[in-house]
């Protein structure tokens, strides 16, 4: 018998293929006129702030889809309330664009903060987004499967909670230091990459590490 949720997670994927694609449109070939003023080297780099908003939102993309896929591997069934999160969640992954753009245009001039915060407020909503998807479906075992490892489920949900204070950290970080808060946003994107067992792992070698200390 198929998935229930096979159709929402065959929709999910296409929205993030689309998304992530669509991310390379900021991404200029200098015009001939241009070239004939500087050098096309010197045009390449001045696009500098294109490459650095592009490789932070196709990691975010990539790596939500990466987690996405993970969660439904533990979410065996379906409801109205289920889609519709799901469908709030795909809404903020196909606005990523948007806000890629704004920071590829203005990031390294005088309002390069306000980019930033438009920026990293996106990924501040759709990481609670994604926890209150998470955390509906395995309230109470809703929409897991009747062999879920209640193990993993518990350390997925740990690793989740800490993004939206996290990416609201990097949100914050903007009004300082919006160079800094970009690289938070990067190492965030690569946090989540981990597994949940690893990202577990490594907080108890680290509060290991706190109580000797």
């Amino acid at each position: 018998m198929d998935k229930e949720t096979a159709r929402i997670e065959a929709f999910s994927d296409g929205v993030f293929a689309i998304a992530i694609t669509l991310l390379v449109l900021e991404l200029k070939i200098p015009h001939e006129s241009d070239v004939g003023e500087a050098a096309l080297s010197t045009l390449l780099l001045r696009q500098w702030p294109a490459y650095v908003s592009f490789v932070i939102s196709f990691a975010f993309i990539g790596i939500m889809w990466i987690n996405h896929h993970r969660l439904f591997n533990h979410i065996k069934r379906a409801d109205n309330t289920l889609m519709i999160l799901n469908l709030l969640l795909l809404m903020g992954v196909t606005a990523v664009p948007f806000p890629t753009a704004i920071l590829s245009q203005h990031l390294g001039h005088f309002d390069d903060r306000l980019a930033a915060l438009v920026f990293n407020g996106t990924y501040v909503v759709i990481a609670i987004v994604f926890n209150v998807l998470w955390r509906y479906a395995v309230h109470e075992g809703r929409l897991l499967g009747h062999d879920a490892d209640l193990t993993t489920i518990e350390h997925i949900t740990k690793q989740y909670a800490f993004g939206p204070l996290l990416y609201l950290a990097s949100f914050g970080l903007a009004w300082i230091n919006v160079a800094a808060s970009l690289a938070l946003s990067f190492g965030l994107a690569i946090f989540f990459a981990l597994p949940p067992h690893v990202a577990a792992a490594r907080r108890e070698k680290r509060h290991g590490a706190d109580d000797r200390t």
